[in-house]
């Protein structure tokens, strides 16, 4: 019975402490890439609406590495605020974005 409930305790906390992809899109990104990653951000950008994760975790890393195209000034500071996991949930969002 411990067991259970420390196996329960342990899953509610990891879910309370999951990144939250929507939430992270809304705070940083929906400014300037509008809902559903639908607007080419400061109309520099491509629109990212219907990448995959891996591509844009590869971008956002790129970002990170000071690489990019004309909104990598924009974009460092941004990319280098997401935890590996906070990135990760985030590409998952907007890669729902169809």
């Amino acid at each position: 019975m411990k067991k259970v409930l420390l196996t329960l305790i342990l899953a509610s906390t990891t879910a309370l402490l999951a990144a939250d992809g929507a939430s992270i899109y809304q705070s940083k990104c929906f400014s300037c890439h509008g809902a559903k990653a639908s607007k080419a951000a400061l109309n520099k950008s491509q629109i990212i609406a219907g990448w995959d994760a891996a591509k844009i975790v590869t971008a956002v890393n790129g970002y990170k590495n000071g690489e990019g195209g004309p909104m990598k000034a924009v974009m460092k500071p941004i990319a280098t605020g997401l935890s590996a996991d906070d990135l990760n949930a985030v590409a998952a969002t907007i890669a729902s974005f169809k």
